[in-house]
């Protein structure tokens, strides 16, 4: 038998067991499962950014067990089974691949896109092109999704160009708001940060990715200064503007 069969049959096989005899894994339900399964995505998405594949293994292995969970007790429940789940995921994508299962024609990914968004909408019953778009996703998630999805129906500027000129211009737009301290400054800076995602979508920058790797830098940088101060025997508290800088200035050096 294929491995890989063999190695999901023994994962099914250990969560009825564990369902069945663990006092934890017997109590839990949807919903005290799904703050952890966020969490477990989250710790994925790092891995993934630190191109740590060691720990990329581990994560999809504890969100595999989820999903696994997840499937057990709606079978339980007569609700689904995993069965449903993996057939039902098997058919969609043939479904959407007709240029692989069928008579389709897609030459590159744009089209590929393009071609799944209107059988989205055409063959599964979509209501809006936007509708597939997580009400609970991250804010800059949800916005590039967004416009993801507006360009798969064409709805989108024709260059680059245009799209920096769109960035300036709300950036324009935001500073004469701050500048009256009127009441629009906070739906201007949102209009700013749409833009300038659209631009990284431009750019083929997922702006998720690249904000998540500044997080990690700035953290970098200021846990160098608490190093520095801890062996120069001071405190942040009481260390000058002036000589934080010197030691964030080092460790940019360093980098």
């Amino acid at each position: 038998m294929d491995e890989r069969l063999v190695a999901f049959q023994r994962l099914l096989d250990i969560m009825d067991e564990l369902r069945a005899k663990c006092p934890w894994d017997s109590v839990q339900t949807f919903d005290t499962l799904r703050c952890l399964t966020i969490e477990e995505t989250y710790e994925l998405s790092e891995a993934i950014v630190d191109k740590n594949y060691s720990d990329m293994c581990k994560e999809l292995g504890d969100l595999m067990l989820h999903l696994v969970f997840y499937s057990k007790i709606a079978s339980e429940e007569k609700l689904f089974d995993i069965t449903q789940v993996i057939n039902q995921l098997c058919e969609k994508l043939i479904r959407r691949h007709p240029h692989i299962y069928g008579d389709g024609q897609a030459q590159n990914a744009q089209e590929v896109h393009e071609n799944w968004e209107k059988i989205k909408l055409k063959k599964e019953g979509n209501r809006s092109v936007l509708g597939g778009v997580p009400k609970s996703a991250p804010s800059i998630v949800k916005a590039y999704r967004i416009q993801e999805k507006a360009n798969g129906v064409g709805f989108d500027w024709e260059n680059v160009d245009d799209v920096w000129a769109k960035v300036q211009e709300e950036l324009g737009e935001f500073k004469d708001e701050v500048d009256k301290q009127s009441d629009k400054i906070e739906d201007e800076f949102g209009d700013v940060l749409f833009a300038l995602i659209n631009y990284a979508r431009f750019l083929h920058i997922n702006p998720d990715d690249a904000l998540e790797k500044t997080n990690k830098k700035f953290i970098r940088r200021f846990q160098y200064i608490e190093e520095q101060a801890k062996l120069a025997g001071q405190s942040m508290y009481d260390m000058s503007l002036e000589q934080m800088e010197t030691y964030w200035q080092q460790s940019k050096q360093l980098e």
